[in-house]
């Protein structure tokens, strides 16, 4: 089973000023360890002494994982140089592409989301507490916001929601902490 753990959690643009960061998220399966939206931290060393706190560095992390491509989601992706990356188009190791069949690792796989935009993904996570959604702005925080001001499809954003909540026992929005998913019948 895999651990997942919030190393910094999110924050949008009503509340601090016109800042935005995306909620980022550490996931370890075995020796892989995964860093999600990396984000636009006030400062690189929010991330580094999150990850300090975890017994790792940013030379520790193997894969970096995007939601999607919008720049608070994806800012300190370069943290990162030895890390594969993994965003809607595939795998990427340094200039080198390859696609992605959905699978990580047995206890993790990807989902197409989209909606805020067409490029969204979701990581869903098998660990010993159920079943963790960490899906960028499908959701910017519990059941936030109700109607997405910038979502590129508001029909293909409603079909994602209701996937990710049929999917997850918890869910890690884009800007906001962990909360229960309730998972609806198809």
């Amino acid at each position: 089973m895999a651990y997942v753990k919030i190393l910094c959690e999110g924050y949008t643009v009503d509340e601090e000023g016109g800042g935005s960061c995306s909620t980022i998220v550490l996931v370890k399966d075995g020796d892989t360890n995964i860093v999600i939206d990396p984000g636009t931290a006030k400062s690189r060393d929010v991330i580094t002494k999150a990850l300090e706190g975890n017994g790792l560095t940013a030379d520790d992390i193997g894969i970096v994982f995007i939601t999607h491509s919008h720049m608070d989601h994806y800012r300190n992706i370069g943290m990162f140089p030895r890390a594969k990356a993994l965003d809607y188009w595939g795998w990427w190791t340094g200039d080198v592409w390859n696609e992605c069949d959905g699978k990580v690792t047995e206890d993790i796989r990807i989902i197409r989301t989209p909606g805020h935009s067409y490029d969204g993904m979701t990581m869903l996570v098998e660990t010993e507490n159920g079943t963790v959604a960490i899906c960028g702005d499908v959701f910017w925080k519990e059941g936030l916001p109700k109607e997405d001001p910038y979502a590129s499809d508001g029909k293909a954003l409603a079909r994602s929601r209701k996937l990710v909540m049929q999917s997850a026992d918890f869910v890690i929005p884009g800007h906001g902490s962990m909360f229960p998913a309730k998972r609806q019948n198809a």
